[in-house]
């Protein structure tokens, strides 16, 4: 299985491209100061950092609590697990307001033959 193989799957995961190289690159050559990230990407350490970052607060990678600070991946499982609950969570919200959604909706699109269509201006 190729490296680009698994880049398309993670952005077809939701991943920006950026950010499924800076997690393919971890998950494969384990953890890493982000000096070293940048340097084998080839990219701006702003960039690498902001990157992590999102990564991080996404739960996708890992910060170490030592100076320099190491950054690993966190399992793809663990990963695709928590984007499935994720989805499965919305189809529930989504599911349980379905009823209260379709009723407004019908309120608010039901022809009246006596009047016009509302107005959505601020006047």
């Amino acid at each position: 299985m190729s490296q680009e193989w698994m880049l398309k799957s993670l952005q077809n995961l939701g991943f920006k491209q950026t950010d499924a190289e800076v997690y393919l690159f971890l998950a494969t050559m384990g953890p890493q100061k982000a000096k070293n990230i940048a340097v084998a990407l080839h990219m701006h350490k702003q960039q690498i950092y902001r990157t992590l970052k999102n990564l991080e607060s996404r739960g996708i990678v890992n910060l170490s609590h030592e100076f320099p600070a190491f950054f690993s991946a966190v399992g793809i499982e663990e990963i695709v697990d928590s984007m499935t609950n994720a989805k499965k969570d919305q189809a529930l919200t989504l599911q349980e307001t379905k009823e209260v959604l379709l009723s407004n909706w019908r309120a608010i699109t039901k022809k009246d033959n006596n009047s016009s269509y509302p107005s959505f201006s601020d006047s």
